[in-house]
């Protein structure tokens, strides 16, 4: 699956959980140790920002943080365009660990979306049920790419998921959190 596809297919299942989102809700911890559901989502509308900006060739812009969960539909909307954009994927993008190509890079950024996705759901009680077919894309290429990109920040070490695991577990187990 090409990363447009993974970020067609993601948009709808981020935008669900955001969706649902109370503010009540925000200060609550998530199963990932470096945020809240106020932090996921600051972390997420600062990274579609700026990554927006490195598709287009552009500086980027400080984002606006004072209202999150407003916030995040529009950055995610913008990342989604700039993302589709004609050579947007064939593009150079300083990535926080180094350059990399458009196309690489753009599975990275589904890749955190999905499992932040669910630090957000987990952390609310919501339900989580990404697409199959993207869980198994994502979780084949973190598998093949985050090993050296783990230092407790970026990725933190692979947990053992339950022996009962749905795939969406097995994957965010392979980051470092712990599912159930």
């Amino acid at each position: 699956m090409d990363p447009l596809t993974q970020f067609d297919q993601l948009g709808p299942v981020l935008g669900g959980v955001v969706a649902n989102l109370t503010s009540d809700q925000l200060d609550r911890a998530t199963p990932c140790d470096a945020f809240d559901v106020r932090g996921v989502l600051e972390h997420m509308v600062g990274g579609a920002t700026a990554f927006a900006a490195a598709y287009r060739g552009q500086e980027p812009t400080a984002p606006d943080l004072s209202d999150p969960l407003a916030a995040f539909g529009p950055a995610l909307q913008d990342l989604g365009a700039a993302v589709h954009e004609d050579g947007a994927l064939d593009r150079t993008v300083a990535a926080p660990f180094g350059d990399l190509p458009g196309d690489t890079f753009a599975r990275f950024v589904v890749l955190d979306g999905l499992v932040h996705g669910w630090d957000m759901a987990t952390a609310t009680g919501q339900p989580y049920d990404p697409p199959a077919e993207l869980v198994a894309e994502v979780d084949a290429f973190a598998r093949a790419t985050i090993d050296p990109l783990r230092d407790g920040e970026t990725f933190a070490d692979a947990v053992e998921p339950p022996a009962d695991a749905t795939p969406i577990e097995r994957l965010v187990a392979f980051t470092g959190r712990r599912p159930r």
